[in-house]
């Protein structure tokens, strides 16, 4: 039988692309969350708790970290639900591979490359930058394995929760105001979910991808006004596009949290925003990502169908 591979967080949009991307690779599954089971090697349980980190983990090779607080919760929440996955996963003697982000670097000038400093100085970058000490701690110390995949802000089937989700792609398809949050004519870094899930898989296949944080692939630096255009084109007509401003933002967050979140990270949308991958193309490659092209034309049709 093949070795079990555990995916925490599996209903949401990162955990669920890995779902897929491991059951297309042929291996055995465990999709954990906190609702009921559903579908192929659904299983329940709450991994903010001991007890739960260490029945969902029971019996796997490698563990895939996808579950996170909600958003605004994360300084308070997320080492919190980082210690018990950690006991978790050193009882059951697997590797952890934490889906991660680029919070850690705090504002950089030029393409972000993994040995930056973790200079992050507000609460969510700091909270990133404490969870990844954290892992890479264990590992250190020889509690158990672990890796970091780190990507940009994602988009494509499943992505509900994300800047560059419903705002422009149920937008669009809806004859609204397509709205891109910051400067329409800064480069930055978007990864696409199928590509952020393979490129996760592919660190917990790997035994060399250990110890340290990786960079995922993605396809180049696009604008947003280049990449409105795709989905502009795909759409058809001239649905009206516009970028949201650090005022907008300041106005909206008054009665949003998640927007007034964007706040501490503004710096990712006003000026270029690159991540750089190279060190996991000369790892791991050849590696094929998506062209954003056909990423927008998967992820709008993921929007008429299963958003609906």
């Amino acid at each position: 039988m093949s070795e079990l591979h555990v995916v925490l967080g599996a209903t949401g949009a990162i955990g669920s692309a890995v779902v897929a991307e491991l059951t297309a690779r042929g291996h055995r599954v465990r999709a954990v969350s906190r609702g009921p089971a559903t579908g192929p090697g659904g299983f329940r349980a709450d991994v903010t708790t001991t007890e739960g980190a260490v029945a969902a983990c029971a019996g796997a090779a490698v563990v895939y970290q996808c579950a996170q607080p909600r958003y605004e919760r994360w300084a308070a929440e997320f080492p919190c639900l980082v210690r018990p996955v950690l006991t978790g996963v050193e009882a059951a003697g697997a590797k952890l591979v934490m889906a991660d982000n680029l919070y850690v670097y705090g504002p950089v000038d030029g393409p972000m490359t993994e040995d930056l400093p973790h200079a992050a100085t507000g609460p969510r970058g700091r909270v990133r930058a404490e969870v990844d000490r954290m892992i890479l701690d264990a590992h250190r110390s020889g509690r158990l394995r672990a890796t970091l995949g780190r990507a940009s802000d994602y988009y494509g089937p499943g992505g509900v929760t994300t800047v560059v989700g419903p705002n422009v792609f149920a937008a669009a398809l809806a004859g609204k105001t397509v709205r891109w949050v910051g400067d329409l004519d800064q480069p930055r870094t978007l990864a696409y979910l199928p590509d952020v899930a393979a490129g996760l898989v592919t660190l917990g296949e790997n035994a060399a991808a250990d110890g340290r944080a990786w960079h995922l692939p993605a396809a180049e630096p696009v604008t947003g006004r280049r990449f409105l255009d795709l989905v502009r084109a795909e759409v058809g007509g001239r649905p009206r596009v516009a970028g949201l401003g650090r005022g907008a933002q300041r106005l909206i967050g008054l009665f949003n949290p998640t927007v007034r979140g964007l706040g501490e990270t503004w710096y990712q949308r006003d000026r270029p925003f690159v991540s750089d991958d190279t060190a996991f193309r000369e790892a791991f490659g050849p590696v094929r990502v998506t062209p954003h092209a056909e990423g927008v034309a998967a992820t709008l049709d993921w929007y008429r169908s299963d958003a609906a």
